[in-house]
């Protein structure tokens, strides 16, 4: 599948914007983020270096620390500002290491991470492929990458929306599951495990959604996205097209969340796999629904 590239700068600009408020918007991400740590209760894994590769704020800092106590927790965005806020973070005074570098050019030293952690960042990567051949390099022998992303059908609705009042690209492209499978077999990582899940927030209103994800920093950044500001008269469009969504006097936002595990080695996680069910879950703006 070929996606529109993304625009690196603008997408860094986006995130240092967000860096201040994330933490009060970011609620599918932390909910994704506990169900990723969730998984590591399933791996056999004694690190000595831990690697939040795209930590953001570093909100999943403490619970990778409560895990692993006695290894150390780097964490690394390409956005300096967020890596402010990760600072504040840490369980019994140790605060996380930080390194502000893009996770396509890791500035680490071969096989120096036991346990690469990354929540809801693949997808800001314009070759994945290449992107998990640094993840394996800095990754020591029977080292794990542990992963989520979005998948194709997240913001189905809003796409489907702009589709009908323009072709040009407003929301951006998510690669499928199995083709992020395919790009960590041909990186050369071993035994990779992955599953799909879908939860849906539902708003009141279209603009909340926009707001949100303006909020977020996780608007549209692909380069070829219309630039300038979008008139009154096609945004009413957007917001006439969307309502034919509308369920229960609300609208949903739909998520493909897609988790991956793979190994650098042949160590194997416990029982044999870790492809846990999970159910879907559906928010409301401010809490579940």
């Amino acid at each position: 599948m070929s996606l529109a590239l993304i625009d690196k700068a603008a997408a860094r600009r986006a995130f240092t914007r967000a860096a201040p408020a994330y933490d009060g918007v970011a609620l599918l991400q932390q909910e994704i983020e506990q169900r990723l740590l969730a998984r590591l209760d399933y791996i056999r894994l004694d690190p000595r270096l831990v690697l939040d590769l795209g930590a953001g704020t570093g909100h999943a800092v403490d619970g990778l620390q409560r895990r692993f106590r006695r290894a150390p927790v780097l964490a690394l965005d390409f956005a300096e500002s967020m890596l402010h806020q990760a600072r504040r973070r840490g369980r019994w005074g140790r605060r996380p290491l930080c390194l502000c570098a893009d996770a396509e050019r890791l500035p680490l030293a071969d096989g120096c991470v036991d346990l690469i952690f990354s929540n809801a960042m693949f997808q800001w990567c314009n070759d994945l492929e290449r992107t998990f051949g640094e993840c394996l390099r800095v990754l020591r022998p029977g080292g794990a990458l542990l992963f989520s992303t979005f998948g194709p059908d997240t913001l189905k609705e809003l796409r489907a929306a702009w589709a009908a009042v323009d072709g040009e690209t407003h929301v951006s492209g998510f690669l499928d599951m199995h083709d992020i499978g395919d790009a960590l077999v041909r990186a050369r990582f071993a035994d990779p495990v992955m599953d799909v899940d879908r939860l849906t927030v539902t708003y009141d209103r279209v603009r909340d959604l926009m707001r949100d994800l303006k909020q977020l920093g996780a608007h549209n950044a692909a380069v070829d996205r219309p630039r300038g500001l979008t008139g009154r008269r096609r945004l009413a469009a957007v917001e006439a097209a969307y309502e034919r969504e509308r369920r229960e006097g609300r609208l949903p936002a739909t998520y493909e969340v897609v988790y991956g595990l793979a190994w650098v080695g042949q160590q194997k996680p416990v029982d044999g796999g870790v492809a846990i069910p999970l159910e879907g879950l559906r928010f409301g703006r401010g809490g579940r629904r």
